[in-house]
């Protein structure tokens, strides 16, 4: 077995595309993908912690199971 030396200075590929950030619009980072920033991406936590964010649901539940009586 012969290993072979490592080789450096090669060229790293991001993971994604930097894309705009949902609150904001700056460009994605690396660390807070999809964000730009830690800011922004509490600020979006926040509004789902409280609930500004929510699945519509049917208040029928008869119409939602797909079942009549």
């Amino acid at each position: 077995m012969t290993s072979e030396p490592i080789k450096t200075g090669g060229k790293v590929e991001p993971l994604r595309k930097t894309r705009p950030c949902p609150e904001c619009g700056k460009p994605s980072s690396r660390e807070h993908y999809p964000f730009c920033s830690d800011r922004c991406r509490t600020l979006d936590l926040s509004r789902w912690l409280n609930g500004s964010y929510a699945i519509p649901v049917s208040e029928d539940q008869t119409k939602a199971d797909g079942t009549e009586d």
